[in-house]
């Protein structure tokens, strides 16, 4: 157990070290997180608060960054809203991550009618413009915070799937896979033991930056009135305020700004993993 832990810490060490995109991507996702946990005793007011102070332009002494048309102090609600926007984010990309592996890995090692089948169920949601995919279901379903995660993750796995299939094709022709075949291991124990392990890491680089495209979409969602309308999020607070954009500009703008930030963390940490983890790219 022990010589496991050091490898793994050795591992992420050296991962750590190979892209400077990578820590900081890493540094900058790190400060993020810690403005979503501790956002309760960061913001100044509650997100919900209804002040008498409307459309207060950002300079403020009581409020930095303004307040919309109701009042809502918009650096409270920014803060507030990262917590929604990085759930959604990671929830869903966990999601697409998950089924995508396993799909992957099933159909790559398995090959046969299995193989074709996932390949051909691939194909189809990678032919449908997903987004108008999610649009659909949303409008049919419900927009609350549980189905915009599920449907968002339920619809962004092929790629997952497709990344993951071709490393499990590669990975069974292996000498150590042949010969765990040969010792009388079962197919399910080599699937998870060693194909998966050793043929995740583009799945996890993939599913880094499925994040900021999860984030995207839901803001693309709320942006269409489709979003949860009771919860604090960057992309509900930009639908709020796009009827304000004369008198308000700073209702939109903010959270919009927020919203590009925290998608160009997670590309720059899903490209330093890319970057990272192959090795044809670190000789380049």
């Amino acid at each position: 157990m022990g010589k496991k832990l050091r490898k793994m810490a050795k591992r992420l060490g050296s991962l750590w070290r190979a892209s400077r995109q990578l820590q900081a991507g890493l540094l900058l996702f790190l400060i993020v997180l810690l403005i979503a946990i501790f956002a309760g005793v960061l913001s100044p007011y509650d997100p919900y608060f209804l002040s008498e102070d409307l459309l207060v332009a950002p300079g403020s002494e009581n409020h930095p960054l303004g307040t919309n048309q109701m009042g809502c102090d918009i650096l409270s609600m920014i803060l507030h809203g990262s917590r929604a926007s990085l759930a959604i984010g990671i929830v869903s990309a966990l999601i697409s991550g998950i089924i995508g592996t396993l799909l992957g890995a099933f159909a790559g090692y398995y090959g046969g009618k299995l193989d074709k089948v996932t390949s051909e169920i691939i194909n189809i949601f990678l032919m449908i413009p997903s987004f108008f995919l999610v649009l659909i279901i949303v409008s049919i379903f419900g927009s609350n915070m549980f189905n915009v995660m599920l449907v968002i993750g339920l619809t962004s796995w092929p790629s997952n799937a497709r990344m993951m299939r071709v490393q499990a094709m590669s990975l069974k022709e292996r000498t150590f896979i042949k010969s765990a075949v040969v010792m009388g291991e079962s197919r399910i124990r080599i699937l998870f033991k060693y194909i998966i392990p050793n043929g995740l890491f583009p799945v996890i680089a993939n599913t880094t930056m499925g994040v900021a495209k999860a984030i995207l979409t839901e803001a693309s969602l709320s942006f269409l009135g489709l979003g949860d309308p009771n919860i604090v999020s960057w992309g509900q607070m930009v639908f709020d305020g796009k009827a304000y954009l004369q008198t308000g500009w700073w209702i939109s703008t903010l959270p919009g700004l927020s919203i590009m930030l925290i998608v160009i963390i997670f590309y720059m940490i899903g490209d330093g993993l890319n970057y990272a983890l192959s090795p044809r790219l670190k000789k380049l």
